[in-house]
């Protein structure tokens, strides 16, 4: 009896451990989508966006195994607490990563489109506002990883400097839209792509709301600034509940 009832808490254990690998890899073909997209709108490398938009399939896939495991999960073991956390996390940040994904294909598509048409200065604006997207993402994704909740508490006032970045951003590219009538598709296609880099930042921080949330029990959701969980206020981040 004692044996049986080892193997089924073993069985579970692993359950959850591939939940949380299957998110980890769909997050790393998620940011390369990302990282193809934007490189291919910088280089006006066709088939850097063109890959971009094709493997956004890839991502699509590992949301639909995520929310099906997630399912038989609960179904089997109706597990409770930060077990329960655990896998509405996971189901939770597999869809914060498909909807990068798509903005990510987003982005590939009107950079192919930018792609046609002459090549403006302004582009080089994305480059910053990408780096300060692409690293929310990361540690989004690190917190998740590492149940880090003070790395994922900091995400916050990091995407209200993308916020500013983003704005000031849509200022310059009006201002060159003004000056420079011919290439109007140019710009509004580079004022997208920059709200999609400003999107990606929120589900980002949605990622490290998750994280904190399964470890603590705290949602962070809609609150400015976020509350402090009281594990980290005593510096024992970490205890399962």
């Amino acid at each position: 009896m004692e044996q049986q009832k080892g193997h089924t808490l073993a069985t579970f254990d692993d359950a959850l451990q591939e939940s949380k690998n299957s998110v980890l890899r769909m997050a790393s073909v998620a940011q390369q989508n990302l990282e193809h997209a934007v490189n291919g709108l910088l280089s006006r490398n066709s088939e850097l966006c063109n890959e971009a938009i094709a493997d956004d399939d890839e991502v699509n896939t590992f949301e639909k195994v995520i929310d099906q495991d997630g399912m038989e999960i609960l179904m089997r073991f109706g597990p409770v607490a930060t077990d329960l956390r655990q896998v509405i996390a996971a189901m939770k940040i597999a869809n914060n990563l498909e909807r990068i994904s798509d903005e990510a294909g987003g982005i590939a598509r009107r950079a192919l489109k930018v792609r046609k048409s002459v090549e403006v200065p302004e582009a080089r604006l994305i480059e910053p506002l990408y780096e300060m997207a692409s690293g929310l993402l990361q540690d989004g994704i690190r917190a998740y990883a590492e149940s880090d909740m003070e790395l994922g508490l900091d995400l916050h006032s990091r995407d209200e400097k993308l916020d500013e970045a983003h704005k000031k951003i849509i200022k310059d590219l009006t201002k060159a839209m003004e000056r420079d009538t011919k290439n109007l598709k140019v710009y509004l296609h580079l004022i997208f792509i920059a709200r999609c880099l400003e999107r990606i930042g929120d589900h980002a921080v949605n990622i490290g709301e998750e994280s904190v949330f399964v470890e603590s029990a705290t949602d962070i959701r809609h609150v400015t600034p976020p509350p402090i969980p009281a594990s980290v206020r005593s510096e024992t981040s970490g205890l399962r509940k």
